[in-house]
């Protein structure tokens, strides 16, 4: 399924929230299990990650007032390495919680640009107008112009042109004769000349829809006689490569683009947390159970027994309950 047909489809959540909810009796058991000498973090997992966000903050403006104390902070406190890590993540609004991975990873030394494509690449306009305005909202700067001065060269016009959301015509209308032009364009701008014209690449994954893309990539396969992915692997590399190459799988799969996503955190030696952590936290009110499907067709296995595989304690619990059932 294409990525604008992705948004919020009943099916995909794995995190329904509780249907008989009251928040008060949530941030008193939430109280109960941080307060004197040691934690109970079962009852942490079980209140939050049974919950929705919405829910959750509910629970925090409750903890709030019941108690005259800030949850998220309280949190942070009693619990520490990846574990707080995740329910930390739980507890920020879902725009907040994207604008926050996105600071984090250009602030400090290097820049963590697969974050920054993974988010810009995958997400609505709709979305992305959301997180630049909570973005601003919390780092008082603009996400572009953190951006521009974070990267350089083709990746960061990549960067800016999907941060204008340009390709979300949900309309649905492909002009085959600029689907064949587009494809030409490409093939010129690539396969033909030495050297490599990047910003048709990037003008042309950036502004079209994802219908028109579709049509674009299969008029391309015929000219070239090579998938548009393959073009890009030889004609560009690095971050510009990752970029491209995630614009066009968000294009034709996104459930299957976060599939990847979660599978290579996961897959070898050490497990990405950070990307593991983002995405099951960011697509579980979304669709994270369609993805989960997506998971099993391409890799055999479920992400459940390879969340099992890999993590321990009460980060897997808690992982394991976000994810939700195989069945």
């Amino acid at each position: 399924m294409a990525w604008w047909k992705a948004w919020i489809d009943q099916e995909g959540v794995t995190v329904k929230g509780s249907p008989h909810f009251n928040p008060d009796p949530d941030a008193e058991t939430l109280y109960k299990a941080m307060k004197g000498i040691g934690t109970n973090e079962q009852a942490i997992i079980d209140v939050l990650t049974k919950r929705s966000n919405a829910q959750r903050q509910q629970i925090a403006k409750s903890f709030k007032a019941q108690f005259g104390k800030d949850l998220t902070e309280t949190l942070k406190s009693e619990l520490s390495g990846k574990f707080e890590r995740l329910i930390v993540a739980l507890m920020y609004p879902p725009y907040r919680y994207e604008a926050k991975e996105l600071h984090d990873a250009m602030k400090g030394l290097g820049t963590k640009e697969g974050v920054i494509i993974e988010i810009l690449a995958s997400r609505t306009k709709n979305q992305l107008q959301e997180i630049m305005k909570a973005y601003e909202e919390d780092y008082g700067a603009s996400l572009e112009e953190d951006i521009q001065a974070d990267t350089s060269g083709y990746l960061e016009r990549i960067l800016v042109c999907l941060l204008q959301g340009s390709r979300d015509d949900v309309s649905g209308f492909v002009d085959p004769g600029l689907a064949v032009q587009d494809a030409q364009d490409l093939y010129a701008a690539g396969e033909k000349i030495h050297g490599t014209d990047e910003m048709k690449f990037i003008t042309i994954l950036c502004t079209r829809s994802a219908t028109h893309l579709m049509r674009v990539f299969e008029e391309y396969e015929k000219i070239a006689s090579k998938s548009i992915e393959d073009s890009i692997k030889s004609e560009t590399h690095g971050s510009l490569e990752e970029a491209m190459l995630t614009v066009v799988k968000c294009t034709r799969n996104l459930h299957s683009y976060f599939a990847e996503r979660l599978y290579y955190a996961l897959k070898g030696a050490g497990t990405r947390d950070g990307t593991l952590i983002r995405n099951i936290v960011s697509r579980s009110e979304i669709d994270l159970n369609l993805i989960k499907c997506q998971f099993t067709k391409m890799y055999g296995k479920t992400l459940s027994s390879m969340i099992m595989g890999d993590t321990s304690g009460d980060y897997k619990n808690a992982l394991l309950n976000l994810v939700g059932s195989d069945s």
